[in-house]
């Protein structure tokens, strides 16, 4: 298997392919905006909308940067969980979830077009294999929170 459909088949399998564990796209499917809002009482944790928001920050600058472009909207880590706005709101929940999916696919495509050559370079191939594990860990954190809150379905 060529190293690119390589890191394209786990680029999938942290979105929307399942494997061995729950991938993104499942773990916020079905979500009402107070769902992704919610926090366990007392604990110091992330909501679903923050941790998506983080996520869609560092796949949007990663593309911008595969592409050769500049990146121009530097946020530090605890900014980009808040990136957008966050009422209890089911349609700017759902533009979140369109969000992120449209930033899947803008870096899978981005991501389809890179050489060996490029991937050699900058450690690259080492960066898009981290921004996977990312996704992965925050998943899980998502889903963890929709079982405290009871919105994890319980055939998964």
């Amino acid at each position: 298997m060529q190293r690119i459909n390589l890191l394209l088949n786990v680029l999938d399998s942290t979105f929307d392919k399942e494997s061995w564990y729950a991938p993104l796209k499942h773990a916020i499917e079905g979500l009402t905006a107070e769902q992704a809002n919610w926090k366990p009482s007392g604990k110091a944790t992330k909501t679903i909308w923050e941790n998506v928001n983080h996520l869609i920050y560092y796949k949007e600058r990663l593309a911008v940067n595969l592409e050769g472009s500049e990146w121009t909207h530097n946020l530090d880590g605890d900014e980009t969980f808040n990136l957008t706005n966050q009422p209890n709101d089911d349609k700017e929940w759902k533009k979140v979830v369109e969000r992120v999916e449209s930033a899947q696919r803008n870096l899978r495509q981005v991501l389809s077009t890179i050489s060996d050559e490029k991937l050699d370079q900058n450690s690259l191939e080492r960066k898009l294999l981290d921004i996977m594990l990312h996704d992965a860990y925050h998943t899980g954190q998502i889903i963890q929170l929709r079982k405290m809150q009871g919105s994890w379905p319980s055939n998964r």
